[in-house]
């Protein structure tokens, strides 16, 4: 009776985990990414407003900046991995998210 707990659980858990907004998402992804937890809220909930659900997709594709610590990378260095999307608006929303919400 334990594990159909576990596994009930699991599957809650799995659906609430879908139903996250993209905001979330992104935020969750740019936290990943290594970016500071105030920075990645602020500037998740730009570039939703911004660019496509495909763009926010490669975005969450930068391989090289995964399962870092929030805070780990310098908004420099994410800009400059940005840039090898070689997607001129994901890299302008990038940018100017980044300064709005250094600015902040």
């Amino acid at each position: 009776m334990n594990a159909n707990r576990i596994i009930l659980g699991a599957i809650a858990l799995s659906a609430l985990a879908g139903c996250a907004t993209p905001e979330t998402r992104v935020r969750n992804g740019l936290m990943s990414a290594g970016l500071s937890a105030p920075v990645s809220a602020c500037m998740a909930d730009r570039m939703v407003d911004r660019l496509s659900l495909g763009q926010l997709n490669k975005l969450n594709g930068l391989g090289k900046l995964k399962n870092r610590n929030p805070g780990d990378v310098t908004f420099k260095e994410f800009v400059k991995q940005t840039r090898s999307l070689q997607d001129p608006e994901i890299v302008g929303v990038v940018t100017s998210s980044g300064l709005v919400c250094a600015v902040k």
